[in-house]
């Protein structure tokens, strides 16, 4: 078996050891914290913004509470009074507040929109860039779904709490304070027994937001699980038909869509109840209003223009004052889904370099591990005190069982980890102690399941020198053995690879890898089980291709097939986190230990194959010749 199946740069080890969140976040964060961090991260780059949101919803609001006053002209000067020339003003001005409240809505909408696309443009552009930055460790214990699920739903949610909470709720509070202005300007009375059922729509509000951040919490958690089972049913769709379980991923993806549909109906059932509240409210209100702005009116305590203005009021603010009760339920789905954005934002890698760190001075690419340890981060021990030693331009092997400890201590030289205790060294330097960045263009890697781009073969070989030349691109195809494909390909060098390389068969696969791995001329050279995936005659030519890439390179070589590294220069059995044996192959055959062994089982069952490989790669030569 291999010891790993994982994209490239990933390991069967390392998917093994997913940390696991602890607590729910969402349970611990507070309305008044999400809104304060939004506010400070992405309202306030944008104040300019801002400020025209608001400032234009403060002139809807202020247009909208002079309505009354007219209808009350209407009424008292030109109803009563038969006044012509107020009847006129009235009109245009009705005209006039209209058009310049239309174009402040315009105006708000607009900018309030445009203030939300920027911030998910900048939450979508942080969450990948830490991520890309992340640890290799943090990557591989959180499924691709759950990532995808954030890009695409939860900034959504934050951003709506930004723009609908905190812009949306500030025009329609405005609007409430204007209009109920109104109403307190014209009889104080009936205004404190219009808004004396606010403050139970306010406590009924706030239970409703409680239920509605919950069901928000599990539907977007079931949206990553379908996230998740739909990226693995998509991935691993050839096993799913060979093993004709085409019903089971449906009946899968279905219950998460089922419970998905159950958790956000009950978020849309609590949003819901606010309506028929706020509307019960509003006609206890106004009956009251109606009923004793009668009685005053047939009493003469009030004109019949104040009454029709005090209502006009109410009514008028009835819409906004709902939105504004209904923001609560709003914030909550945002702070569900701040909860799963912000640990990724905060997500800070542990492997980085030293303040003092200078740039890796490659001189023979000469590798040591020093008495290294490595204890994963659920306490899981991987490595106990491993010494390698590879030379300048030598070959060295790790063999042994799957889940030893090869592929991790393989890991630690571009440090993709750091070991717990002991030390890498490159030329005797320390690679703590040296830039990542020259640290990982001093090697390449290439794995058992080269992972490629969906863009062109020439793309994906250019990906370490993007400012290679077509010549070099070539060249670099031609050493790997790749170049008679390409070429015969419709589109050739500009042939697209589909995702992950779907349209190329294994062979063509690692080939364009090692063109890849060439091109970048890196001094060290890191081969994950770079064969054991393929059939013979594609093994042969991809080992043709990895005899020329390691040719004056210092070689780490993981290898699960034994037949293709008896000529490194020295081979280091690892088994349960130790080095149990070392040495040539020949001498470690006659040890007659765990190497002899595996490779007593390996060869016996492939000594006809390894006659017809001998023989094939002596026609590849031939003919190459």
């Amino acid at each position: 078996m291999s010891e790993t199946t994982a994209p490239e740069g990933q390991t069967g080890e390392d998917m093994a050891q997913r940390p696991t969140p602890a607590g729910d976040p969402a349970d611990r964060l507070r309305t008044a914290d999400v809104l304060r961090r939004t506010t400070r991260e992405y309202l306030l780059p944008n104040w300019r913004l801002v400020a025209l949101a608001l400032g234009s919803s403060a002139i809807v609001a202020a247009t909208t509470g002079v309505l009354p006053y007219l209808i009350k002209q209407v009424f008292d000067a030109v109803l009563d009074q038969k006044d012509l020339r107020m009847l006129v003003l009235i009109a245009v001005g009705t005209i006039a507040v209209s058009a310049f409240k239309g174009l402040a809505s315009y105006t708000a909408n607009v900018t309030k929109n445009e203030i939300g696309q920027r911030i998910i443009s900048s939450i979508q552009t942080r969450m990948f860039t830490r991520i890309m930055r992340a640890d290799l460790a943090w990557i591989s214990g959180t499924h691709t779904g759950r990532f995808i699920s954030s890009f695409m739903t939860d900034a959504t949610r934050v951003r709506d709490t930004v723009t609908m909470s905190v812009i949306d709720f500030t025009q329609n509070l405005l609007t409430v304070i204007a209009l109920m202005s109104s109403m307190f300007f014209m009889n104080w009375k009936l205004a404190l027994l219009g808004t004396s059922v606010v403050p139970f729509g306010i406590l009924y509000m706030r239970k409703l937001g409680r239920k509605t951040r919950k069901a928000t919490r599990k539907g977007l958690a079931g949206t990553s699980d379908l996230s998740a089972n739909i990226a693995e049913a998509l991935g691993g769709i050839r096993v799913v038909k060979a093993y004709g379980q085409e019903e089971r991923e449906i009946a899968r993806v279905t219950q998460t869509i089922r419970s998905v549909l159950h958790h956000m109906m009950a978020g849309f059932r609590a949003k819901a109840k606010a309506s028929p509240l706020t509307e019960s409210l509003s006609g206890v209100g106004i009956a009251g209003v109606i009923y004793f702005g009668g009685l005053a009116v047939i009493d003469a305590h009030l004109t019949k223009g104040e009454l029709m203005a005090f209502i006009s009021a109410m009514m008028l603010a009835y819409q906004p004052l709902k939105a504004v009760a209904n923001t609560q339920t709003v914030m909550q789905e945002g702070v569900a889904a701040a909860a799963r954005v912000f640990p990724i934002l905060d997500i800070e890698p542990s492997i980085v370099a030293n303040p003092d760190a200078k740039p890796l001075h490659v001189i023979d690419g000469a590798i040591r591990f020093e008495d290294v340890s490595f204890v994963y981060g659920d306490g899981t021990p991987a490595l106990k005190n491993i010494s390698i030693d590879v030379p300048k331009g030598h070959t060295v092997a790790l063999v042994g069982p799957s889940g030893g400890g090869k592929s991790t201590t393989l890991n630690l030289v571009p440090r993709f980890y750091d070991p717990t205790s002991g030390r890498v060294t490159i030329d005797g330097q320390d690679i703590r102690d040296v830039t990542i960045d020259s640290l990982r263009q001093a090697s390449s890697l290439v794995t058992q399941e080269p992972f490629l781009f969906d863009d062109t073969i020439r793309a994906n070989i250019a990906y370490g020198r993007p400012d290679a030349t077509d010549a070099e691109i070539e060249e670099a195809a031609r050493n790997a053995a790749a170049h008679e494909f390409i070429v015969a390909l419709p589109s050739g060098y500009d042939t697209r690879v589909g995702e992950a390389g779907f349209r190329l068969s294994g062979g063509q696969r690692q080939r364009i890898a090692i063109a890849r791995a060439m091109l970048k001329n890196a001094p060290i050279l890191l081969l994950d089980e770079a064969t054991s995936a393929l059939d013979t005659a594609s093994e042969l030519q991809v080992q043709s291709a990895l005899r020329a890439l390691m040719k004056g390179r210092t070689t780490l070589v993981i290898a699960h097939r034994l037949s293709t590294i008896k000529h490194a220069d020295a081979i280091y059995v690892i088994d349960g986190g130790r080095v149990v044996e070392q040495g040539t192959h020949a001498s470690l055959v006659a040890q007659g230990g765990l190497y002899a062994e595996l490779s007593r089982s390996q060869f016996e069952q492939d000594e006809p194959d390894e006659e017809a490989a001998d023989e094939s790669a002596a026609q590849i030569a031939i003919a190459g010749e």
